[in-house]
């Protein structure tokens, strides 16, 4: 889970290769070496579980972060993003440092970083992005621009990395360098996912299956409902709940809360009596690996439906127990199902960011306009509403 609004931020402004090509060239009075593209990404089950071992079923949106980019030799890195202010970041390589909360910029910067670290011959860079990821709304903008620096960067000095093992760099980057104690789902997700798929993840072992998840064949939508509430990851809410899960995990005398069997839940939480903060969080991470097995499981079978009743399971886990949703979360989702959905629940970090409702295809207009209207008697700022497709992980744009 990742994320904060500090990442390249989304503009109104065009979006496409030529567009990003045609910036850097404005901004650096060259044409890039190449453009490339990495996706946000919608989870649509299994959420906090990736930093407990668990199983998690992301799947990559049409929005993306491009980056258009050119090697350099005097060990300088430039960044300037078409959604930022402040012009033109300028880093030497030889003094870059862990930098938690430094901005947008920390996010590339910490790529280059780790990838130096890791002892692979990276140099310096002239990159310039532009998003349509929206920041903030757990959409795993920041991911996004990780994810696209380092397939720029693999690309630029033929660093020969998989999409996972630069995934892997990326969280070494957000974690040691931004400060953000993420897991591996958002960075996966970014770098693996493929269009017309889910992606089942094993955060253990990084086993991988595209799971195919052609919702528009089904008559079914999937819609992202953005409440524009802005969340941060690194303000200590999310480190918190993930120093209760390893308490939990410690306390049961297991290496990670995945090793916990659903059959044995019981149990495991009247070990847990006296703690009853971290016996919640413990009963969400091991009833939703459950969940993304039972997600799964539907999926193989052809039951795509079924799958609603487990979103809307997952969401009150996550309000109940892990207590990171938010009143308009959880507006979004009591006003969806009650117009028809066929479940619902928030995705991401939570403190904010975007719900996501499986919905019939003719139900979509009467339940997006049910939950704006609801939004708008309540008094919040308008929801952004849209469908989730599901797209390409990262790519070089021709």
């Amino acid at each position: 889970m990742t994320a904060h609004g500090t990442a390249a931020p989304t503009t109104g402004r065009p979006h496409g290769a030529q567009y990003t090509a045609q910036a850097f060239a404005a901004v650096y009075g060259a044409a890039p070496t190449g453009t490339w593209a990495a996706p946000g990404r919608v989870n649509l089950i299994g959420e906090h579980t990736d930093y407990n071992d668990g199983f998690v079923m992301p799947l990559a949106l049409p929005h993306t972060t491009l980056a258009a980019a050119s090697a350099r030799t005097d060990g300088v890195l430039r960044l300037h993003s078409g959604g930022a202010d402040g012009g033109i970041v300028e880093l030497r390589l030889d003094a870059l440092r862990p930098a938690p909360q430094a901005g947008w910029a920390a996010y590339p910067a910490g790529v280059v970083w780790a990838m130096r670290e890791a002892g692979l011959p990276v140099g310096g860079a002239d990159l310039h992005y532009d998003s349509t990821v929206p920041t903030g709304a757990g959409l795993s903008s920041s991911a996004a621009l990780e994810i696209v620096t380092a397939l720029a960067l693999n690309d630029l000095y033929a660093l020969g990395q998989e999409p996972q093992q630069l995934a892997r760099l990326a969280q070494r980057a957000e974690n040691a360098f931004v400060g953000v104690p993420c897991g591996i789902m958002d960075q996966t997700a970014a770098a693996c996912c493929t269009e017309g798929h889910a992606l089942f993840l094993d955060t253990r072992d990084l086993g991988r299956r595209q799971i195919p998840f052609d919702l528009a064949g089904e008559g079914l939508r999937l819609l992202v409902v953005d409440t524009r509430v802005k969340h941060e990851l690194g303000d200590g809410a999310y480190a918190e709940r993930r120093a209760g899960c390893e308490r939990g995990a410690r306390a049961l005398g297991v290496r990670a809360l995945r090793d916990v069997p659903y059959a044995q839940l019981p149990e495991a939480l009247a070990r847990l009596a006296d703690e009853p903060a971290v016996q919640a969080l413990v009963r969400h991470i091991v009833t939703e690996n459950h969940r993304v097995e039972e997600v799964v499981a539907c999926l193989d079978a052809g039951r795509t439906r079924a799958i609603g009743p487990l979103l809307t399971a997952g969401h009150a886990s996550l309000r109940d127990d892990f207590k990171i949703s938010c009143r308009e979360l959880d507006l979004a989702v009591d006003t969806a199902n009650a117009a028809g959905a066929l479940g619902a629940r928030m995705t991401g970090g939570g403190f904010g960011g975007s719900a996501i409702v499986l919905v019939e295809e003719a139900a979509a207009p009467a339940v997006g306009a049910a939950v704006t209207e609801a939004f708008a008697a309540a008094g919040h700022a308008a929801p952004r509403i849209f469908e989730a497709v599901p797209g390409p992980g990262a790519h070089r744009v021709e």
